[in-house]
């Protein structure tokens, strides 16, 4: 028992280093919070990050608080996960690299009745690192320009309580409740002329979501689910000092001034997704999700929130004809994603598409394993003032199952 807790613990300890050092190094991260994380617990990532109709029975869903409702009996779950992220930026002719790892998720599951499940994650939900250069800009209703310079650091956390129950034998339905919080360092210089303004920004967000769920039956090898994320009010609150430069004069006009500032607004979101059996050994899974950004009547300096629609595909297979054999038992998945965004610059969607591939590993004489993928994607395109991302990713994560209360039959 005692070595348990000790490999338990270590792994809360790197998890919890690692999430300290979690880094998004997108230039749309200006805009809003930052960019939004993936979610990649188990073998979602390997299959385009569809799964909204997948049980948690091999490993937790996040995308479905009603899939605890399946949750084994007498199983406790850990999960945790990071990925290696390598992205090239290009915009006309220029072009840039950046490699960076982030930690994915800490999160832990077990049943409370044997038709009800609950857990608890963290994981990062926004990222706001960022660095742009002498970035040339239009004034508005004028033939002149502008020059920005940006930096950015921070973003937000999410914390996560799900609860799921199941009604019979066929249908679940789950709740989540979400904690927001973190704070994002904003710092921009704009030169219009020969005048310097410089804005030093820090802000501090907090506040609460809801997520409904529901998964049903159909048959066997069938299984529709449908998820709601409520819109929610993040309240936000910033310190900020404001100079100008101009003819070498610097003058302050604000000196860490704290006010209260436009709070950020989540949308409704909706999702369908289904899961389909073939011949037991084929998995198909498929998601459907709906943002209505639009409605939160948000808008950028440099471009507006728009409704978004998201589509996953993925497949899962595993041979399964002989359990003793180890590469019998393994599971092989690929996936894709297309993805309209929720932000439009000039005109232009900032959409992404993605194609993923993964093994389920099983670690011996246990019921976990280690999830391993791989996915290639590009977000943005070259025109106008826009950034073009192509990234390769790895991600890497451990869903450890073990069995609670159960008494050995031999020793």
């Amino acid at each position: 028992m005692k070595s348990k807790i000790v490999y338990l613990s270590c792994f809360i300890l790197m998890s919890l280093t690692s999430f300290s050092q979690s880094i998004s190094s997108s230039p749309y991260s200006l805009y809003g919070v930052g960019s939004l994380y993936d979610s990649d617990f188990g073998e979602i990532p390997s299959i385009g990050s569809s799964g909204m109709a997948l049980p948690s029975s091999t490993f937790i869903n996040n995308l479905n608080p009603a899939s605890l409702g399946f949750m084994s009996q007498n199983h406790f779950m850990f999960d945790i996960g990071g990925k290696a992220i390598m992205t090239t930026y290009q915009s006309g002719s220029k072009s840039e690299s950046r490699n960076n790892f982030q930690f994915s998720h800490i999160a832990f599951a077990f049943p409370v009745t044997k038709n009800s499940g609950f857990s608890a994650s963290l994981r990062p939900y926004s990222s706001t690192t960022f660095k742009i250069s002498n970035l040339k800009l239009p004034i508005e209703n004028s033939l002149d320009y502008y020059y920005l310079t940006a930096t950015g650091s921070g973003g937000l956390n999410n914390f996560d309580l799900a609860y799921g129950y199941r009604f019979g034998k066929k249908l679940s339905l789950g709740a989540t409740a979400s904690v927001l919080f973190g704070s994002t360092n904003d710092n921009r210089s704009f030169l219009i002329l020969n005048s310097i303004t410089s804005i030093q920004k820090k802000t501090n967000y907090s506040g609460l979501r809801a997520t409904l769920g529901a998964q049903y039956k159909i048959d066997s090898t069938l299984t529709i689910a449908t998820t709601f994320k409520l819109p929610t009010q993040i309240k936000a609150s910033k310190v900020q000092t404001v100079q100008t430069v101009a003819d070498e004069v610097v003058t302050t006009v604000e000196s860490n001034v704290a006010s209260d500032t436009d709070d950020y607004y989540m949308p409704l979101e909706m999702g369908i997704g289904i899961s389909k059996r073939f011949k037991n050994n084929l998995n198909m899974t498929l998601d459907y999700e709906k943002s209505l950004w639009s409605n939160t009547s948000q808008s950028e300096l440099y471009g507006d929130f728009v409704n978004q629609d998201r589509f996953a595909l993925g497949f899962t297979y595993s041979a399964k004809k002989n359990i003793r054999k180890y590469w019998d038992r393994v599971q092989y998945a690929t996936g894709v994603n297309f993805d309209t965004g929720y932000l439009e610059v000039d005109g232009k969607r900032v959409n992404n598409a993605a194609i993923s591939f993964g093994l389920s590993l099983p670690i011996e004489n246990t019921y976990s394993s280690l999830n391993i993928s791989y996915s290639y994607g590009q977000k943005g395109r070259i025109s106008d003032n826009l950034i073009k991302e192509n990234y390769h990713k790895i991600s890497l994560n451990l869903s450890l199952d073990g069995i609670w209360f159960v008494k050995r039959k031999i020793e």
